[in-house]
């Protein structure tokens, strides 16, 4: 059984930057696939990244293509989701996710942590 605890959330102005730490028991970390994905108020939870269980492949929604870098450290049993020129419609609660095929949005997650909140003022 994967459990995963986000951190690193916060309160920060538009253009800076926060980044986030998932971290999750180490039974078989390195075997899965992990993702980070957001729910603003009101709106359906959306994927936000996704890693290979290997770190070596990476998948970016739209919205934070070259401002967001996930990355994860199989050592330490970490997933980090680095944010960059953060804007206010980043706003949400991010939550850490592990899958046990495949990384990206259709990725079935059967793993995640409770969240941590992002907030972004302008």
């Amino acid at each position: 059984q994967v459990q995963l605890v986000e951190s690193g959330g916060g309160l920060v102005q538009a253009g800076g930057s926060l980044r986030l730490s998932c971290g999750a028991s180490r039974g078989t970390f390195s075997s899965y696939g992990m993702g980070w994905f957001r729910q603003a108020p009101g709106k359906e939870r959306e994927f936000v990244a996704g890693i290979s269980y290997r770190g070596g492949r990476t998948v970016y929604a739209d919205s934070v293509k070259g401002r967001f870098t996930i990355s994860r450290d199989n050592g330490k049993y970490i997933l980090y989701l680095q944010m960059n020129s953060l804007k206010p419609e980043d706003t949400a609660l991010y939550f850490c996710a592990a899958s046990a095929s495949d990384y990206g949005p259709s990725a079935l997650y059967g793993y995640w942590g409770q969240g941590t909140q992002v907030t972004v003022s302008s």
